[in-house]
């Protein structure tokens, strides 16, 4: 759980810097807290979805889900 979380935060802090934002920004634009940035982008494993999806939704990033056989 702790290396898909790290993987969510990378994908958001590349994105983040590929688009020029800063964190303040990202977060004034997703309406979540800086904090919650920092967290998300340092793999945070507990952090809220709904958060989540509002930044992953202004990086113009998708979250999808996959099955395990």
């Amino acid at each position: 759980m702790e290396e898909t979380a790290a993987k969510l935060g990378i994908a958001a802090r590349l994105q983040r810097r590929s688009l020029g934002l800063r964190q303040e920004e990202l977060a004034d634009l997703a309406g979540v807290s800086i904090r919650f940035i920092h967290s998300l982008e340092h793999g945070k494993p507990t952090v809220r979805l709904d958060k989540v999806l509002a930044v992953y939704a202004v990086l113009g990033l998708e979250l999808g889900a996959t099955t395990r056989t």
